[in-house]
């Protein structure tokens, strides 16, 4: 039993004390998904076909919501990976968690257009308008150069536009 004690007291001994590594440090670096822009387009002169096409399809699918009916996006309307991504399962699911916490969806209202240089997309964000006042929404919806949304993105707002990876 004493030698149990002492192999598991020195085993002990040996498991505290660890090597002293020094700290390194590195420059932040940007996540992989970095929006490399600060190109605002004024809400005035973007396109306009654009402009209304992503309030269409935020709208659709925050309206979603409130009637229980999503119509899905075609190939024509949207990429692959969104129209993959937005199916009548998921939008239900996401539209529970909204409608419990910020009641019904009653509007969109644009307040920036962000263009991406990186891969040439434009980000509308809108400030989603809910019959519950407790928090501000915003909803992006990314816009290639050919109308299709390449995405469509919830967050909680906040003033200044910041890249969601």
């Amino acid at each position: 039993m004493k030698k149990f004690a002492i192999i598991l007291s020195l085993v002990a001994l040996m498991a505290s004390c660890k090597s002293k590594q020094k700290a390194t440090t590195k420059a932040p670096t940007k996540p992989k998904n970095e929006v490399v822009t600060d190109a605002r387009i004024p809400i005035a002169d973007a396109d306009q076909t654009q402009m209304k096409r992503a309030y269409d399809f935020g709208k659709r699918v925050l309206n979603a919501c409130n009637t229980s009916r999503f119509k899905p996006f075609n190939s024509s309307e949207a990429t692959p990976n969104v129209i993959a991504n937005t199916s009548e399962s998921k939008i239900t699911k996401t539209c529970l968690k909204f409608r419990l916490k910020y009641g019904d969806f009653q509007d969109l209202n644009l307040v920036e257009i962000v263009h991406n240089k990186k891969d040439d997309t434009n980000v509308y964000r809108y400030k989603a308008d809910y019959s519950k006042k407790i928090a501000n929404k915003e909803l992006r919806v990314i816009m290639n150069k050919d109308n299709k949304v390449t995405a469509i993105k919830s967050t909680d707002w906040v003033d200044k536009y910041t890249p969601i990876n």
